[in-house]
């Protein structure tokens, strides 16, 4: 078996008005993108990290189309809320609505074979910056579907909160699993890497990964993130991985 990770899936077969194709032509047909790249490589016996903005859906019941088309794809699948997942209410119902090949994680952990994942959504934060690798997509219906409405006080309470329901699901990660893997949406340090909450939190409980994803449009020909303090830290938007899940192990 193999591990491999893509996020940032953007899926919208319930709510076909957010197609992505408003974030310019790299984005035409990317679902069926993903969905090609994933069966020429994924098995069945595979587990495949998705760490967040799965679905444009703002209702549950409207993320159902989206869920069942990850769902009929190999492997077991993992998922975390991204800042788009509006359809993501109590955890309960999520798994109401979940296929049996998705698991998702929210405050708690999920055991796979010898491996633990962990995970949490995170959020923008005045920590570092990100703006100097990604390149502007002008649209205005693009902004609409992407823009943030939250003062940068009310951000960072945000992230306060996402730091401890991160620290929740480190918690409840198998303390003697073999391989720890923890899942956040946003980046969960900057580029070039310096220590930041986050990375201590993952350093303090043992894990050797983490994916993430958040980041569109980065700028062509950067080298971003690698390992730091013994974690190794990959970036999975599925736009930066031209739509190719990315294997881990």
């Amino acid at each position: 078996m193999a591990i491999w990770a893509i996020a940032d899936l953007h899926l919208s077969f319930g709510v076909p008005d957010k197609a992505m194709d408003v974030f310019g032509p790299r984005w035409s047909n990317h679902a069926q993108q993903i969905e090609t790249h994933w069966k020429a490589v994924i098995h069945p016996e595979d587990l495949v990290l998705i760490a967040g903005d799965i679905s444009w859906a703002m209702k549950p019941q409207d993320a159902i189309p989206d869920l069942q088309w990850i769902d009929k794809l190999p492997g077991t699948k993992v998922i975390i809320r991204g800042n788009h997942d509006y359809w993501w209410g109590s955890l309960s119902k999520v798994k109401s609505i979940l296929p049996p090949s998705i698991h998702a994680i929210q405050n708690d952990a999920f055991n796979w074979q010898d491996v633990s994942i962990a995970g949490a959504r995170l959020w923008d934060t005045a920590e570092y910056r990100m703006g100097d690798i990604t390149e502007y997509v002008e649209n205005p219906r693009a902004r609409k579907m992407d823009e943030s409405q939250e003062s940068p006080e009310e951000a960072e309470r945000i992230y306060d909160r996402e730091l401890g329901r991160l620290e929740l699901s480190l918690k409840s990660l198998k303390k003697d699993a073999p391989l720890k893997i923890v899942m956040t949406h946003y980046p969960p340090l900057g580029n070039p890497m310096q220590s930041s909450r986050v990375s201590e939190l993952l350093k303090k409980y043992g894990v050797s990964i983490c994916v993430f994803g958040h980041l569109h449009n980065i700028r062509e020909g950067l080298e971003l993130f690698g390992v730091f303090d013994q974690v190794q830290y990959v970036l999975t938007s599925c736009d930066y991985l031209h739509y190719k899940p990315i294997k881990i192990r």
